[in-house]
């Protein structure tokens, strides 16, 4: 979508901003009703499947607009809005699905698995991206997007889990997972890290892909090739995951990720100087970034598996999707603000160095001398 938006719409920073925001800003409208309505619902796959199809369908809904010569910013920040709001719906129900399927001793290897595959598919495909605009043209490459989703949801109708009962308490319950969220000091700590830097990181996101192609100079192509060491970095901090919680604890693990994601992104706004030396910024940030991204999320994935209550999953899910995924629309608004205002360049080195704040609410908390769940 952002290539899109870039490429097909001519957006600029703000619009990129608001485009980003659209799709993340449900997370913060509809996370805690999504997330206690969800637990109150005793087949989450069915859900999971429904919210891919959707996703599928509105996903369409671009390139169709763009074919018909009726595409605008506004219908893309529509489409990237309705995307949000099923993703929310996909993401509360997936933590019941994974405890459904994982016993307790293998949350650290289950955890690197997915999100390794996770972020690989995420990385691979941005890296994809560039090479797929080339051949397919933009509006080709995000009917393919679309087509992902729903081998996502002939996936998910294979799986046949043992879902726990859902949640019998009397009401909605949307204050109960923010409630437990904060009563835990492990899980606060969590969220409070998580928040922080997904506001500075989504500021850089929101124009990350106009520096790269448009200051920098580089074609979607070698901006895909960046993203795509991004992958391989991933794939490198899966396969290390299960020996750097063995070796040192999972809680250690978490606070390395929180210091080895964010730091290698400050070589981006110091990428100048000869072509050569600026695509080795570029590649070797986006791969050491790749590896801290994995193993912060196996570490967090883990913990929380192992501390939240089965029947409050999708509940706590929600509320933390409320607060470090609702925080994401108003940094990337912030960075196409502050993009159109003071620059690019030093938008992304407020971002870059802000990221790495998130670490502080950690070394506060228990997690550093969490070794095992």
């Amino acid at each position: 979508m952002p290539l899109f938006a870039v490429l097909v719409a001519q957006a600029g920073p703000a619009e990129m901003g608001y485009l980003t925001a659209a799709a993340l800003v449900p997370n913060l409208l509809f996370s805690l009703l999504l997330g206690a309505w969800a637990d109150r619902r005793p087949y989450k796959r069915r859900l999971m499947i429904a919210a891919d199809l959707g996703r599928a369908a509105v996903l369409l809904l671009a390139p169709a607009l763009y074919l018909l010569d009726a595409l605008s910013m506004g219908a893309l920040y529509a489409v990237a809005f309705a995307v949000g709001t099923l993703s929310v719906v996909f993401e509360v129900c997936r933590t019941t699905l994974f405890v459904s399927l994982v016993p307790q001793r293998d949350y650290v290897a289950a955890s690197a698995l997915l999100n390794g595959s996770r972020a690989f598919s995420f990385v691979a495909g941005s890296s994809l991206a560039g090479l797929l605009v080339k051949v397919l043209s933009a509006p080709g490459a995000l009917v393919l997007d679309a087509v992902s989703y729903l081998f996502s949801a002939a996936t998910l109708a294979r799986v046949r889990p043992a879902e726990p009962a859902p949640s019998r308490t009397p009401g909605l319950g949307l204050g109960e997972g923010l409630a437990f969220l904060f009563r835990s000091p492990v899980l606060r700590a969590c969220v409070l890290a998580a928040t922080t830097l997904n506001l500075f990181n989504y500021m850089y996101s929101a124009l990350v892909v106009l520096y790269v192609t448009r200051h920098l100079g580089l074609s979607p192509q070698l901006l895909g090739l960046g993203l795509g060491l991004a992958a391989v970095g991933a794939l490198l901090g899966a396969a290390v995951a299960g020996r750097l919680a063995a070796r040192f604890g999972v809680g250690p693990m978490y606070v390395l990720g929180y210091i080895l994601f964010p730091a290698p992104l400050v070589l981006i706004p110091a990428a100048h100087g000869p072509y050569p030396v600026v695509l080795a910024l570029l590649f070797g940030a986006e791969f050491l970034s790749g590896v801290g991204l994995m193993i912060l999320d196996t570490a967090g994935g883990a913990i929380q598996a192992g501390v939240i209550p089965d029947d409050r999953r999708a509940r706590v899910s929600g509320a933390q999707r409320t607060l470090n995924y609702g925080i994401r629309p108003l940094g990337a608004v912030l960075g196409g603000t502050l993009g159109a205002h003071l620059g690019v360049p030093a938008t992304l080195w407020i971002a870059t160095i802000g990221a790495l704040a998130g670490v502080l609410w950690l070394l506060a908390s228990p997690i550093p001398r969490m070794r095992s769940l």
